[in-house]
């Protein structure tokens, strides 16, 4: 199997990678099951990159239907170190118009029963998440979006809900009152996981829509999917130029996010948690 340091996640639109050149399917199991479909590893643009389609090809899964766990370690398992999670969202500011690309760096989860965490089980840890998202990643995609004429927004808030509805005008405004800046489906859950899993995670979120909240706009499948197909190419064109600016070695401190997290005295961590998490906490368990 290859090792590969850099992971795409793709949303709405996007369940494959055009110009990935090399490629081969790969199946990974993991201790949570199986993820969402068979990881695609190829080149592009002379680095090896592993991409998921995150809800299956074809579309397959909804959001609370995604196998988050497995999707997350199973990227892990082959190398990934770098996840670029590309979604699609409703945007909740006039400025955020379709067809433009944000960067949030905040997220607020209003989902219900979706998995949070890998510990469990006999062990507890706690990670520190008050940055969830990986600030010298995020600055690789905005300039790698810049290059690539994109209308980029940096930073903001990104709004998880459950779905698979898109919110009542009541809600819309709500959300709107709280100063968030845009609204999605699937990536706090993959945000807290790539944490807990040491690895660099980013949102390259394509606005779509309005939401609901805008007077001249309404919300449909249609109107998001048009827009969507406008915006594969841009995004794929910010994904090849961003992953020939990720440095091999990374200067952020993802990579031992676990290092003073694990609460549970060593020797109290039965032997069958301690082989279902040995590629996440293996080295801290030492």
């Amino acid at each position: 199997m290859d090792t590969v340091s850099i992971g795409v996640l793709g949303g709405s639109g996007l369940y494959q990678m055009k110009e990935l050149t090399d490629q081969g399917s790969v199946q990974v199991n993991t201790p949570f099951g199986m993820p969402s479909d068979e990881i695609v590893v190829g080149t592009l643009a002379g680095k090896r990159v592993a991409f998921l389609p995150r809800h299956g090809r074809g579309h397959r899964l909804l959001p609370s239907e995604i196998p988050y766990l497995a999707n997350i370690h199973a990227l892990r398992q082959i190398g990934v170190r770098h996840l670029i999670s590309v979604s699609a969202v409703g945007s909740m500011r006039e400025a955020i118009a379709p067809g433009h690309i944000c960067l949030p760096d905040q997220f607020i989860d209003l989902t219900q029963g979706r998995p949070r965490t890998f510990f469990g089980g006999g062990v507890v840890g706690h990670i520190p998440f008050n940055k969830p998202v990986c600030a010298d990643l995020a600055e690789v995609l905005h300039r790698a979006g810049k290059k690539s004429g994109a209308v980029m927004h940096t930073g903001g808030t990104y709004l998880c809900i459950e779905g698979p509805q898109f919110s009542t005008l009541a809600e819309s405004r709500l959300y709107r009152s709280w100063g968030v800046d845009v609204i999605g489906m699937t990536n706090l859950p993959e945000a807290r996981l790539a944490r807990e899993a040491e690895m660099c995670f980013a949102t390259l979120a394509l606005a779509t829509d309005y939401d609901c909240w805008h007077e001249t706009e309404e919300v449909s499948v249609e109107q998001i999917l048009k827009i969507i197909n406008q915006n594969v190419s841009l995004a794929q064109e910010i994904i090849r130029r961003a992953v020939t600016m990720i440095p091999a070695e990374r200067g952020c401190g993802c990579g031992n996010a676990l290092a003073h997290a694990i609460i549970t005295d060593k020797a109290a961590i039965p032997g069958e948690t301690r082989r279902r998490l040995d590629l996440i906490l293996g080295r801290h368990l030492a």
